[in-house]
């Protein structure tokens, strides 16, 4: 259900804004109604944006270095911006120095090829009146007649290529049409000796980042926070309305009607003149959805499609059972569930500190567990296997009760969908009559009349025969609602071309809509199949030895059911949210685009 909502508007003498705007942060409960748009013109704030950016890309690099963490006693919001200095420092002289290394990287590949001999000697032969090039070519466009001409000498051969000098006079022309090489300044075992040291420069540095990453992220993340805090602040006073001459500054913001009485007993104490209202049709209340119970579990689902408009229903409560037990039979494995449930359940028992956000995302894996664990017994898959072929008495009895073909699983995916949809079409009624009142949803409760009458003499002939008199009176009753009467607001004409429409769009978009809850018994079916597969991998590829035969066995076993378990949960949450984003949704007349209720705090 969707928290409802109070819209104050406060009224604050200018000199007195800011110290109001720290009050307020403190009670945390005021949601401030955005007034600003396009681009924010405040170099305060931008610089705080990028400060804040800054220090994420920072506590990202110290969180992956992995490093004995030191907890320090105060951090502050001081010390984090001089460990932000000082780590950036620390990532610029390593990208530098990453440079250098590879510099030097490709001095000594040049070099390698000719020895290490040292520059001076070059030096001194040139100083004599001696120049020496050097050369490279291949084996095939090598010469001999250049050993005598130009006094050449082979270094080396590599690669089909060879590596010479030429030794000549001074002034004296070379020519040889291959590549000529010139070589870095310094000598190998030189340059060698400088790579080394930018290792050890490296080394020391990345000790320095380690000593940070164990020490200083307390201290960031409360520098963050207070960025957060300001930056939350700069946007409150953006989105204020300066009146009577700037003297007076103007906020809206909403606030649960729950906190109506401790806001206005607050309000009261700090002599701020404030109005509460009920919010109107025109405005743009921030949600706060308010689910109790396992459907609170549910509404991370909801809010990754988009929350409800403030004056629609919250479909979180009603999708949440069929979300559940469409998990359970995509899944469809009772051994898989089973693993889920108690892997899950045993890491909340080990770990000492869970989350607030992680708790009620390990409830719902828990309760996805237990639908799937359950599902399973309808085909009596059991990581791959069937229990429903064990001779027992207890497990044949349970198989006469539960067991379903694969035949029985195609049907009963196809009327969960109906009954999805169907479901779906009465909220729907709901829905137009708490938007725009009762006489627009009459359009669709002839639909589902219709829909319902056809079920029923589909299925109960002998209660409403097809075709009968009574059947007849339903269908023109149904027809007049649906072409006569599914827009008020306009005339005869137009609403009977609405209802051929209408008629157009529902016979080809529900067939379509029902048929996609075969996705259901299709992918049971499937990771079925494939576990089975594994398992006779397993067997059938042991080989007939007395320890390797169980070690490979139990590898296979392992890892393939591994796979199987990672694919199918996949696909087991995509496809049932596919379902209820898509077929309920949208036959429940779902709109949406509401913005989440996000109070001014610190």
């Amino acid at each position: 259900m969707i928290t409802k909502m109070k819209k104050i508007t406060f009224l604050v003498y200018h000199k007195e804004y800011d110290l109001f705007l720290k009050n307020l942060r403190n009670l945390g409960v005021v949601h401030v109604a955005e007034r600003q748009k396009g681009i924010v013109d405040n170099a305060e704030l931008q610089e705080n944006i990028r400060l804040s950016a800054r220090i994420s890309t920072s506590l990202k690099l110290l969180q992956n270095i992995k490093a004995e963490k030191e907890v320090e006693e105060s951090p502050t919001a001081e010390r984090g911006i001089k460990v932000l200095n000082e780590i950036e420092s620390l990532i610029n002289a390593k990208s530098k120095l990453q440079q250098q290394y590879q510099a030097y990287e490709k001095e000594l590949a040049a070099l390698q090829p000719w020895g290490d001999f040292k520059p001076e000697s070059i030096q001194r032969l040139h100083d004599a009146g001696l120049l020496i090039r050097f050369y490279v070519c291949s084996e095939s466009n090598y010469k001999e007649e250049w050993t005598d001409k130009y006094n050449v000498i082979e270094v080396n051969r590599l690669a089909s290529k060879i590596y010479f000098i030429t030794i000549t006079k001074a002034g004296e022309e070379v020519d040889i049409d291959v590549e000529q090489v010139k070589l870095p300044a310094d000598s190998f075992d030189h340059t060698e000796f400088l790579q080394a040291g930018i290792i050890l420069d490296l080394e020391e540095n990345e000790h320095a980042l380690k000593e940070l990453a164990a020490k200083e992220i307390p201290s960031l993340q409360a520098t963050q926070k207070y960025l957060n805090s300001e930056i939350e602040f700069s946007r409150v006073l953006l989105n204020t309305k300066p009146a009577a001459g700037d003297k007076l500054m103007l906020l809206q913001g909403w606030a649960p009607a729950v906190k109506e009485t401790e806001i206005a007993s607050y309000l009261e104490a700090q002599n701020v003149y404030y109005e509460i209202a009920n919010p109107t049709p025109e405005d743009n209340v921030p949600i706060l959805l308010n689910n109790k119970g396992i459907f609170a579990w549910f509404e991370p689902i909801c809010k990754l499609y988009m929350l409800p408009k403030y004056n629609e229903l919250d479909l979180t409560p009603f999708f949440a059972p069929f979300f559940m037990l469409f998990f359970g039979l995509c899944l469809g494995d009772s051994g898989y569930g089973l693993f889920l449930l108690l892997g899950v359940t045993i890491y909340r028992l080990v770990t000492k500190k869970i989350g607030d956000t992680m708790k009620p995302i390990l409830s719902l894996v828990q309760l996805l567990a237990i639908s799937t664990f359950f599902c399973g017994m309808l085909t009596g898959t059991f990581f791959g296997a069937n229990f429903y072929n064990l001779d027992w008495p207890f497990v044949q009895r349970m198989k006469s009760a539960l067991a379903l073909d694969n035949n029985d699983m195609f049907r009963l995916s196809l009327i969960l969908g109906a009954v999805q949809i169907m479901f779906g079409m009465i909220l729907k009624v709901v829905n137009q009559s708490i938007q725009f009142g009762f006489k627009y949803a009459i359009g669709t409760i002839g639909w589902i009349i219709l829909l319902f009458s056809l079920a029923i003499s589909a299925l109960l002939p002998s209660v409403l025969p097809m075709g009968g008199t009574v059947h007849l009176v339903i269908l023109g009753l149904a027809g007049l609602m649906i072409f006569l009467y599914n827009s008020p607001d306009k005339n005869i004409f137009i609403n009977f071309g609405l209802g051929f429409w209408d008629s157009y769009n529902m016979v080809t978009g529900l067939l379509g809509d029902v048929l996609s809850y075969v996705r259901l018994f299709a992918l049971g079916l499937s990771g079925g199949i494939l576990a089975s597969v594994f398992n006779s991998l397993a067997v059938g590829m042991s080989p007939d030895n007395m320890i390797a035969g169980p070690i490979v066995m139990v590898l296979i076993f392992v890892i393939g059911h591994s796979i199987n378990i990672f694919m199918n949960v996949l696909g087991a949450m995509v496809h049932p949210m596919r379902l209820t984003f898509v077929e309920f949704f949208k036959n429940s007349g779902y709109e949406g685009g509401g913005k989440e209720y996000k109070p001014f705090s610190n």
